[in-house]
């Protein structure tokens, strides 16, 4: 096991640095719930003025404690932070927790006091948990470092899954809600502001741990993202799933915006993407939190997905609201295959429709178990759901048996059930038996959406070289040359005056002007389509050049692009951007004019093969027409998912921020793609 591990979650002795021996203040709690929750280990209380604090001996700092100390919780205020984080240090203590905020999120002052404290911890080789903490609960082991007061609690169920949360409020709520319904859990930590370690890094440090079956993160921001893949991965191969639940959009969409792709990409789709790449279920309720891990513990992501269940039920409504919901969420409630009706027939179990309706049969135990059995053999499912009426509230026992008969068949699809009414005696009977169980069909539907999505974490995917120099200031026929080098090539010439010739380049042509600082060309009347000549052309130019230079006049124009008119069967939008969360991402979309409008795009994190970018076609509602929809003719798909790969590409180049083509036009099958418009943002420090 990791020190780091041993520090954190097993301390066998901790300072409490400002602990109060007031037991109405916030920083006496952490020493009364770890003396009421059992802890056995040492406790050592730091005080500046008293000798004895709740009746444990004190001790004036950090430095005058005898002997090593595993893991120091400092209680106090902001101000008083930065110099014992000094004396921490110093002591050769191996990991703190901070609680007090008023650092990072407060400003710039709080983010320069936050950057000496990490500064100062990395080089004693000290790890910091937080600003802003509530410390860290370790159930198995009976130790409850935190000021959360939810440890008012008498009893804490242990179980085995941990919970990393970045807010320190959700981590009482979250624990209550497990234990009202019989789910403990192993671990719970709050890693506050993350100033050190992210929620990422202590779930892989949580990975290793014997006692724990599953990680769950209550995230607010993507932090370190390069700890989560390697979260994922491990967690991937040690067999234990990790759950995402996270809230916000980051505050850097609209202000690093420079493009289409900007405003599209918005950080919520990155992050969705970033959790799909590495093979994180993310849910989107709090009740999914708690209710998911049941039907995940203990399988393997299911690879090939049908997207569809099997449904029984034992009360109609129940049954309806369950298809319903599942619909909504995208999965599909099927019918009973070939396979399934035999054996339904054979059962004598009536069977019609996408639900299977037992309530007037009589929900006998034995019957549920035929029907969940004969549902199990259905090829064109991933799941069985057993809705269970108002036998749930009133027999308990009886109502959850047919369910745990099927269980103990040994069928290979995964059972789950939605209980109507409030029915907390069968939902504790389902809990301990690992049937995962849910409260209401939007949960359920949910958590069912989540499985059927969840996939292995995906290959890191080499960054081959790209060999092009490319300026300070770029202007789109830098851009195109950029995606020329990529394999994105399409004939342009470039025309430094109005009056030089367009060379290599057949008319008709487009026009337009050439600026590092105009994106959007059209709006100050820099783009003219359709020139027939190079008499028009040069006119046109003339009258182009006074036009910008009217409506941008800070604007630097360095030249003319002339290109090929080109008409294809469709228009698409490619772009990427470095997201200041996960990173590189590539989006692809339904082009044009109309790319913001309708927002008819999927994304991924770059770079992609072209398997992952063929995927991403099928997701653009608008691509399908180009996929020989009701006799249309075909569009050169093929050569669109290469124009996406080479486009993911960019994530080798540090130097790019964003960029994008807008539109890409996609010709007959087989007569490839046209970059239409080129634009790429040269990032800051690059």
């Amino acid at each position: 096991m990791h020190p780091l591990h041993r520090a954190l979650f097993q301390p066998r002795r901790i300072a409490l640095i400002g602990a109060s021996a007031d037991r109405t203040r916030l920083t006496a709690r952490a020493q009364l719930y770890l003396r009421k929750h059992g802890y056995a280990g040492e406790i050592l209380p730091v005080h500046a003025r008293e000798n004895e604090v709740l009746g444990v001996r004190a001790y004036p700092t950090v430095t005058d404690i005898p002997g090593e100390v595993d893991f120091a919780y400092i209680l106090l205020n902001t101000p008083h932070v930065e110099g014992v984080i000094e004396a921490v240090a110093a002591k050769g203590i191996g990991a703190a927790g901070v609680l007090a905020d008023g650092f990072a999120e407060a400003g710039p002052n709080g983010a320069a006091l936050q950057a000496r404290l990490v500064a100062t911890a990395q080089r004693a080789g000290l790890r910091i948990l937080g600003p802003n903490s509530m410390g860290m609960v370790n159930l198995n082991d009976r130790i409850a470092c935190t000021v959360n007061a939810a440890l008012e609690a008498e009893t804490l169920p242990a179980g085995r899954i941990a919970l990393v949360s970045q807010s320190g409020s959700m981590m009482g709520a979250i624990m209550s809600r497990g234990a009202a319904r019989g789910i403990g859990f192993s671990h719970i930590i709050g890693t506050g502001n993350e100033a050190d370690l992210s929620a990422g890094e202590i779930g892989g440090l949580l990975v290793d741990d014997p006692q724990v079956d599953a990680i769950l993160l209550f995230l607010e921001a993507i932090r370190q993202p390069q700890h989560y893949a390697d979260l994922a991965r491990r967690a991937h191969a040690a067999g234990k799933p990790v759950i995402a639940y996270k809230l916000g959009r980051s505050p850097y969409g609209a202000e690093l915006a420079t493009s289409h792709t900007g405003a599209l990409a918005g950080s919520d789709a990155a992050a969705e993407a970033f959790f799909k790449a590495l093979g994180i279920l993310r849910v989107t309720s709090l009740e999914s939190m708690i209710e998911l891990p049941a039907l995940v513990i203990g399988r393997k992501p299911p690879g090939r997905s049908q997207r569809a269940v099997s449904v029984t039920t034992t009360t109609g409504g129940g049954g309806a609201m369950a298809v319903d919901c599942l619909g909504v969420a995208g999965i599909e409630a099927r019918a009973p295959d070939a396979a399934a009706a035999a054996k339904l027939d054979a059962a004598g179990i009536h069977h019609h429709g996408r639900l299977l309706d037992l309530t007037l049969a009589g929900a006998k135990p034995e019957r549920v178990a035929a029907a969940i059995d004969a549902l199990q053999a259905a090829e064109d499912t991933d799941l069985v759901l057993s809705v269970i009426g108002s036998s749930a509230q009133f027999k308990p026992q009886d109502a959850v048996a047919g369910i745990l008969r099927a269980r103990d068949a040994g069928g290979a699809k995964p059972i789950a059930a939605f209980l109507v009414p409030q029915a907390d005696a069968s939902l504790r009977l389902l809990a301990e038996a690992g049937i995962p169980a849910f409260r209401t069909p939007e949960v359920a539907a949910d958590c069912i959406r989540a499985w059927s999505e969840w996939r292995a974490p995906r290959p890191g995917t080499a960054f081959p070289v790209i060999d092009q120099a490319f300026p300070a200031a770029p202007d789109e026929a830098d851009a195109r040359r950029l995606f020329a080098a990529l394999g994105l090539a399409s004939a342009f010439a470039v025309l430094r005056t109005p009056q030089d010739a367009a060379k290599d380049v057949a008319f008709p042509v487009a026009l337009k002007i050439l600026s590092p600082d105009l994106a959007h060309k059209t709006e100050v009347g820099g783009v003219k389509l359709g020139i027939a000549d190079a008499g028009a052309l040069r006119q046109e130019a003339a009258a182009m050049q006074g036009r910008v230079a009217r409506m941008a006049p800070a604007a630097k124009l360095t030249g003319f692009l002339v290109q090929p008119m080109a008409k294809g069967l469709g228009e698409a939008i490619i772009g990427f951007r470095r997201d200041p969360e996960v990173g590189p991402v590539v989006l692809l979309g339904t082009g044009g004019i109309t790319a913001e409008l309708f927002r008819d795009v999927t994304l991924r994190l770059a770079p992609v093969d072209e398997a992952e970018a063929r995927t991403m076609i099928a997701e653009v509602k608008g691509m399908r027409l180009l996929g020989g929809w009701r006799g249309l003719p075909r569009g050169d798909l093929q050569a669109l998912a290469r124009a996406v790969v080479a486009v993911s590409r960019l994530a080798a180049r540090s130097d790019i921020s964003e960029a994008e083509i807008n539109p890409l036009i996609i010709h007959a099958e087989s007569e490839g793609v046209t970059v239409a418009d080129a634009w790429v943002v040269r990032a800051h420090n690059g």
